[in-house]
């Protein structure tokens, strides 16, 4: 069975609310909306105090290229348009919006039909997925429409769709296979048909047997369109871990995978792209893992956009009062979150709820030179040199030492046997070094 040749862990799945059906969670009596995203430029405010907006309303117009449309995920009145704590830990600017009623503007297409046809242009298809604010649902938030848009020069030969999940504990991917199928495999013919490739690979670990079996069998009615079940290993869901595994070829240092004729787009994403082109719905909800070993509830959920974390943590039952630890996402590349009183946002993949017991830091210890952070980083780095650098603010050596490749993954903390946190150092010096080059760059 296929995996990527070089580093990766197997931490514990814990996969608690994997088979069971999506729930949707009742609208909020008010939803605070970002209009600043992971990746790119906050969009601006097109509305102010005072306005009445409905389901799938622009509410943030996209603020150049790498930026993205936000839409009213409700309908109601705009109470303000000001700053709110988000699951980074910053401010940032998002309207408020008082719920009243649910109503949808006219021609997004609400019904569960499903329209298999697709005879709209490659520009139309493009801008539909722009307008809609569709983003990557991977973890980076990416601009979906950025990514289909090769530069000059580079041309696809296949598109990569990351339905892997590796990180433990979350399953709003593979809940939403299930559920979802044929409206997955229409929204790769979509993006097929942009890219214009013949080919596309779905990338889904073997802990997920029933979505291989239902799309393997449902991918059999589209030309081109190929399963391919994976090794479990993590993080097989990285972009450049999931084309080696798939495509045998490595993504250089510092290049994007269209330099090695692919596109990679999250199974998430590629369900958002076809409710953006076949029913002109804009990106105002997404699926969220809620879980924990002692969440009461662990299942995924249906959550419209600005919902307070802390009204989905109460609606899933509440939080454990063993509670020790929340992280927004999974327990590797997730972050502990200050409070649950922030918004989901379009990134928002989990909730999970660390057991007081497990979220205690072991003391950190000398580093014995064991190299296991070596053995799996599956970058081919050197995670006890980055972070011995990173300590002494030694920004050129770790610049030469490619941080910036760094995936953040922490693989390398997981195994340290000297409890040393390898990331945090790391990705602290990654974003010291990254803001050199940067500015460098600009001058």
């Amino acid at each position: 069975m296929k995996t990527f040749r070089i580093g990766g862990i197997h931490p514990k799945e814990n996969k608690f609310s994997a088979g069971k059906k999506i729930q949707t969670i009742e609208l909020p009596k008010q939803v605070v909306i970002p209009l600043s995203h992971y990746i790119g430029t906050p969009s601006e405010a097109v509305i102010k105090k005072g306005d009445l907006v409905k389901v799938g309303q622009l509410i943030g117009k996209a603020n150049g290229f790498i930026s993205a449309n936000v839409h009213s995920s409700v309908s109601g009145k705009v109470t303000k348009v000001d700053v709110q704590l988000d699951a980074t830990g910053y401010k940032r600017p998002a309207v408020f919006i008082d719920v009243e009623g649910d109503e949808w503007l006219e021609n997004i297409d609400k019904s569960s039909d499903i329209v298999r046809e697709c005879t709209l242009p490659k520009d139309e298809i493009l801008r539909r997925i722009q307008d809609a604010g569709i983003v990557g649902l991977g973890g980076a938030t990416f601009p979906a429409h950025v990514k289909l848009t090769p530069p000059p020069g580079k041309k696809a030969e296949s598109v990569i769709i990351n339905a892997v999940e590796c990180e433990s504990y979350l399953t709003n991917d593979h809940g939403l296979m299930l559920e979802k199928a044929e409206e997955i495999l229409i929204g790769i013919k979509i993006i097929m048909q942009v890219l214009d490739v013949k080919k596309a690979f779905i990338g889904i670990e073997a802990n997920k047997p029933d979505a291989i079996k239902l799309l393997s069998n449902l991918a059999k009615n589209y030309t081109g369109i190929e399963v391919v079940p994976l090794k479990v290993s993590y993080p097989q869901g990285g972009e450049k871990q999931l084309i080696d595994a798939i495509l045998r070829r490595q993504v250089p240092s510092g290049k994007i995978p269209i330099e090695v004729g692919t596109v990679v787009q999250n199974v998430g994403t590629v369900f958002a792209i076809y409710e953006a082109v076949q029913k002109n719905k804009p990106m105002i909800e997404r699926i969220v893992t809620v879980t924990g070993k002692s969440a009461p509830n662990p299942g995924n959920y249906r959550v419209r956009i600005g919902t307070m974390l802390s009204e989905l943590a109460l609606d899933a039952g509440g939080v454990p009062e063993d509670t020790g630890k929340i992280v927004g996402g999974g327990p590797m590349m997730g972050r502990s979150l200050m409070t649950l009183d922030v918004p989901t946002a379009k990134g928002s993949a989990g909730i999970l709820y660390i057991q007081k017991q497990e979220s205690i830091r072991k003391p950190i210890q000398n580093c014995i030179r064991c190299t296991k952070c070596v053995t799996v980083c599956p970058m081919g780095l050197e995670p006890f040199l980055l972070m011995n650098q990173s300590e002494r603010n030694m920004w050129p050596e770790m610049e030469a030492n490619r941080t910036m490749d760094c995936i953040e993954c922490g693989s390398c903390s997981y195994t340290c046997p000297s409890n040393r946190p390898l990331l945090d150092y790391i990705r602290f010096g990654k974003t010291t070094v990254g803001g050199i080059i940067r500015n460098r760059a600009v001058k």
